[in-house]
């Protein structure tokens, strides 16, 4: 598939975009940043340099990703998601009053909540989900469901993005299998850690167990 860039985007010499990828209008992305094949990046997006986006990822409309934010590959952000990679930031000062450029990374997978804020110097782990408008200030789990600001775990999801389990407070179970209702894989989750495992055995979906 042809690379395809919306009139009204401006790329500077030096960035990088993959085939198949959409650029769609109003966006910028600056040198050296460097997109993948077959991503969409919505209108009016910023991309700063030294941005690494892997391929087929979705950027919703109006996103920022600053200087040290890495996507890896099938991340899906949604409108108006703003990444920051200060600490303690002030005018004048492009890394920070601590002299420090702090990166993300959102691993394969993670999806992102319309006008979440993620702060600086963390990790998002594979398949994550992130409530809309949550304020991320602490590393998220692979396959946890977050919300609120500040972001606290909700929940478990599945690769298919069904919730696995959803829970309000701090999660009393530190060992417990699920399934998912919609795809049927298998999870394990030891003291938090969610596992996906080969469907070597029956595990009854987490939400039957409990029905009357």
């Amino acid at each position: 598939m042809d690379l395809s860039i919306h009139p009204t985007a401006s790329i500077e010499p030096g960035a990088v975009v993959g085939s198949g990828t959409i650029i769609s209008g109003g966006v910028y992305i600056q040198a050296p940043a460097d997109i993948g094949r077959d991503c969409i990046v919505a209108e009016h997006c910023t991309i700063a340099g030294a941005v690494r986006v892997a391929d087929r990822v979705e950027i919703g409309s109006h996103g920022h990703l600053c200087a040290g934010v890495a996507i890896d590959s099938e991340v899906l952000i949604a409108p108006g998601v703003v990444f920051t990679n200060h600490r303690y930031p002030r005018a004048g000062a492009p890394v920070g009053a601590d002299g420090r450029l702090r990166p993300t990374r959102v691993h394969t997978g993670a999806s992102i909540g319309a006008r979440a804020v993620i702060g600086c110097d963390l990790e998002i782990g594979e398949h994550a989900m992130i409530g809309m408008g949550a304020v991320v200030t602490r590393n998220i789990a692979a396959h946890h469901i977050v919300i609120g600001s500040p972001a606290g775990l909700a929940g478990f999801v599945c690769r298919c993005g069904e919730p696995l389990l959803r829970f309000d407070g701090n999660f009393p179970i530190l060992h417990i299998d699920l399934a998912c209702l919609a795809c049927e894989r298998h999870y394990s989750v030891r003291e938090g850690n969610v596992t996906e495992r080969p469907n070597l055995r029956k595990i009854i979906p987490f939400g039957i167990q409990n029905r009357s």
